[in-house]
């Protein structure tokens, strides 16, 4: 991205953010704790880090971590949380729009948690998904968790597509040199931002590049 531009994915989620002084609980996404937690640590890259609660769970392992994110309000929170947490010498927090430019460099863990956006372009995530597991090393993981749908209690359901897990493989088209380890679908009870209590279905891949 050219200094002094903007994309509209930045501004977006500059809004979303800038929208309150916290949007998340601060607590890492349940299924990367999952499937990362008995993973050996190394180098790890998170894409669309948001205020950096995954980024600080896995430093606090003794992962070094890279964090990414399009929006710089929520970079500055997830540093202050780094900070407070004891950790920031393990992550780098690096600003970027995914469809226009990757962090350099290869990675034992790279995780996609929850990467969905309004506001993307068609086949964005596929092409950034695929870009993620190029960043991959030998013997390393791609980690991707999605939502399957909406939550059970939201009754205005705008025409939105969840990719299923066969699609995002299909979509990563990853060949015989990856061995998916993690194939699941998960319902969780969730609570609404006006106290709704209901269901959701979250669907997790861990694929791991064997050579």
């Amino acid at each position: 991205m050219s200094e002094g531009t903007t994309t509209g994915t930045e501004e977006f989620w500059e809004g979303f953010y800038q929208d309150r002084d916290q949007i998340w609980t601060g607590k890492p996404n349940p299924l990367l704790v999952r499937e990362a937690a008995s993973l050996a640590p190394g180098t790890a890259l998170d894409l669309g880090c948001g205020e950096g609660a995954d980024a600080v769970w896995l430093a606090g392992l003794g992962w070094r971590v890279t964090a990414v994110d399009v929006s710089s309000t929520a970079l500055r929170r997830a540093a202050v949380h780094a900070e407070q947490a004891g950790v920031g010498e393990r992550i780098v927090f690096a600003e970027h729009d995914l469809a226009q430019s990757f962090p350099d460099g290869e990675f034992d863990l790279v995780s996609a948690q929850f990467f969905h956006s309004p506001v993307a372009q068609d086949d964005e995530r596929t092409t950034v998904l695929r870009r993620a597991a190029e960043a991959v090393g030998i013997g390393g993981v791609l980690l991707i968790a999605g939502h399957a749908g909406w939550p059970s209690f939201i009754e205005d359901r705008h025409d939105v597509h969840f990719p299923t897990m066969d699609e995002v493989l299909d979509g990563l088209a990853l060949g015989a040199d990856w061995s998916v380890e993690t194939k699941d679908a998960v319902e969780r009870e969730i609570t609404g931002p006006e106290g709704q209590v209901g269901l959701r279905t979250d669907t997790v891949l861990r694929i791991r590049r064997m050579r």
